[in-house]
Parts: structure tokens; sequence; C-alpha cells
């Protein structure tokens, strides 16, 4: 198991990527995060709200869902020891 703080500024995002065969979950810590996995909906997550994500899924939408206020989220991933591609971003 592996976590880590993702730290968003105001109007800030995170480019699409995966993680691997890793499971994750996302939790949000402060502020409001706008999240869409492969094709779903694109919801918006408070603190204290939460998300999960399945080994290979597309993490398209990864952005803080303000522009004045800073946001945090909390990323704990679920993964082989010998995986070490816990994020991989999208080639451009």
């Amino acid at each position: 198991m592996t976590a880590l703080v993702v730290d968003y500024a105001p109007g800030g995002n995170s480019a699409p990527h995966r993680h691997g065969q890793a499971f994750v979950v996302g939790y949000v810590l402060a502020g409001a995060i706008r999240s869409r996995i492969d094709n779903g909906a694109e919801p918006v997550y408070h603190a204290g709200e939460s998300w999960t994500e399945k080994p290979g899924a597309h993490h398209t939408v990864s952005e803080n869902a303000s522009t004045t206020e800073p946001a945090k989220l909390l990323a704990i991933f679920v993964a082989d020891t010998n995986d070490p591609h816990l994020v991989t971003f999208d080639k451009k």
C-alpha cells in the first residue's frame, strides 16, 4: 500500500493518466475535486468524500473544481510491490 497527497492550486489539474494494476482510493482532504474515470460521469467530490478506481482504469479528469480555493487529495494505491508504475501519464 502506498499513499500520497496531491495538492491542487486553484484551477489546477493533473493530465490524464493510469495507475497500472493498482486499485486506487481517492479521498478529498480539502476543497473540491472533479474526477472522471474512463468515459463515466464527472462528479465533484468534496472534503470527506471518496471514490475508487479499478486496476487499469483511465483517469481522464482530475482537477480542482474551484478557480479560487486550493484543494487536497489523498491517493491510496493497493498494488504489487514490484509494480513501478503507480502513475503513468498519457503520451501527448
